[in-house]
């Protein structure tokens, strides 16, 4: 009995009997595993076979970590880029002016197929705007094209807009014609974008768009307003509903009847005189600021008074996006028609502190309805 035990402790050692134990002796590299032992008695000799084992599982392990990246990153990535490839090439482009090149695209979408519509060439825009500068008017207009498709106030939702990285991931959804929105056209879409405002996230990070959307090829319509007195009276009539939802306990930015305008356009507002010189000069320096850190984009610039005064511009749009000719309409009903002296409760102290400044010409009656 005794015999028997002390074969089943190797000679040696020092360890638990019955279990599976690790004996290391390093003076003469004697390693002890288990029941079975490895001498070696040569420390300059390295082990060949443990060396070749440990590089195969390195490779095996590269090879692990390859794959799953891989797959993290969509098994589909590829087959995209080729497909979009592949659409390009089967399309006649010789029509196209190498100058435009760049600003033509064919989109492949994961949510639906353009296979009717692969070879119709596809403009990137941004709608670059201002809160109460007539671009929901606007967008509306261009909507009412069968081939445009503009998505709204994409970057209004703080979680997109919270870094760069949100923003591209969100302008790539759109620019690849994923975006869903009661604007889609499809198939057919001959120009897609968006409206953008320059405080929800534009301006600060005006670099990193900038540079997007000359890589991308993404033309911009700078929709602005030369009376920045109107836009205020605009702004300040718009958060008065916001708060007392004067029609049916609804806030309404935008209006379908002249009678929802007209209870819209009962308010007015009184100015802060002391400050108003001042506040107009900060709109004034923020827009230009701007339009200066976004002018390496290809671009229009519009203003809202011109629109108003000749609907004809709207045609210089619709060259800009190379898209048909046709008549826009919008079901959008102006709130505020009559001359400013009859919006403003101050009127005579805001004409006494404009008048004889840079900003005198904002008093007069730059247009009528």
């Amino acid at each position: 009995m005794g015999g028997s035990k002390a074969e089943e402790k190797p000679a040696g050692g020092g360890g638990g009997g019955g279990e599976d134990w690790w004996c290391y002796q390093f003076g003469n590299k004697e390693y002890d595993v288990g029941q079975d032992a490895l001498i070696v008695k040569s420390s300059k000799k390295s082990p060949l076979p443990l060396r070749m084992v440990v590089f195969a599982m390195t490779m095996i392990c590269g090879i692990f970590i390859c794959t799953m990246c891989m797959k993290q990153l969509g098994s589909d990535s590829l087959s995209r880029i080729v497909k979009i490839e592949v659409a390009e090439q089967l399309c006649n482009k010789s029509a196209i002016l190498h100058s435009e090149v760049h600003f033509v695209h064919y989109p492949q979408p994961i949510t639906y197929s353009r296979s009717e519509c692969k070879c119709t060439p596809v403009r990137f825009f941004a709608i670059i705007s201002s809160q109460r500068s007539g671009s929901g008017w606007f967008e509306t207009l261009l909507n009412s094209h069968m081939n445009v498709s503009s998505n709204g106030e994409i970057f209004s939702s703080k979680e997109r807009r919270s870094n760069i990285s949100s923003i591209t991931k969100t302008l790539d959804k759109v620019y690849n014609l994923d975006w869903n929105s009661s604007a889609s056209k499809n198939e057919c879409t001959a120009a897609v974008g968006l409206k953008w405002m320059l405080n929800q996230g534009l301006v600060a990070n005006h670099a990193d768009i900038a540079d997007y959307f000359n890589r991308r090829g993404v033309s911009a319509i700078f929709l602005f307003r030369r009376n920045l007195l109107r836009q205020l009276v605009s702004q300040l009539a718009n958060n008065h509903d916001r708060y007392l939802k004067q029609l049916n306990g609804t806030h309404k930015a935008h209006v379908h009847t002249a009678y929802e305008a007209s209870i819209l356009a009962r308010y007015k507002p009184r100015l802060n005189t002391t400050s108003l010189i001042r506040s107009l000069k900060q709109v004034d320096d923020y827009t230009r600021d701007a339009l200066e850190n976004l002018k390496s984009i290809n671009h229009i610039t519009i203003y809202y008074e011109d629109l108003i005064r000749n609907r004809t511009k709207l045609l210089d749009v619709l060259d800009f996006l190379k898209v048909p000719r046709s008549k826009l309409v919008s079901r959008h009903v102006k709130i505020h028609t009559k001359p400013l002296s009859e919006q403003i409760e101050n009127w005579d102290e805001v004409y006494n502190a404009l008048n004889g400044t840079q900003y005198e010409s904002f008093l007069n009656a730059d247009y009528r309805i």
